[in-house]
């Protein structure tokens, strides 16, 4: 009798559980009209910061994260979109003579320019510019060249 009564017992509420989700076709509307898909458009790429914060038209910008030896500052952004973006700034760079601890930061004029947009790897759904190129427009850093590029961490 107990085994009958546990079965009876386990049908009837999964009889219950089920109900709302199968409903009646009764219950259905006589018509269903389906809402228009909003067109997204793609979100503009984002400079990550050394600390892992995303970026858009920053005024500065640390190059060299582990000791702070390049910044840019002062940046003007003439555009920003999907494939690019460019600046006017200064790049503060650290002379390091005799040592890094004791150098002298100068500054030099630069033309900033942001691309290779990919996917941000700690935030799939943003995308993040992937490489930056300094060309410095009134002297450079010591051994440095006219262009400088480097690939931006991911």
């Amino acid at each position: 009798m107990y085994k009958h009564t546990m079965v009876g017992l386990v049908t009837v509420c999964a009889a219950a559980l089920l109900a709302p989700a199968v409903g009646t076709s009764s219950a259905a509307p006589a018509t269903v009209k389906a809402a228009p898909v909003a067109q997204r458009r793609p979100a503009v790429p984002v400079l990550v910061d050394c600390l892992w914060h995303p970026e858009v038209r920053p005024a500065d910008f640390v190059l060299a994260c582990g000791d702070g030896n390049s910044r840019l500052a002062s940046l003007r952004w003439t555009n920003w979109d999907a494939n690019s973006a460019t600046a006017t700034g200064v790049n503060w760079v650290n002379d390091c003579k005799p040592y890094c601890a004791a150098g002298k930061f100068h500054s030099y004029p630069v033309v900033v320019r942001l691309d290779n947009a990919q996917t941000w790897k700690r935030h799939p759904g943003v995308r993040q510019y992937g490489r930056i190129s300094l060309t410095y427009t009134a002297g450079r850093p010591d051994s440095f060249a006219h262009v400088v590029t480097y690939p931006l961490w991911n």
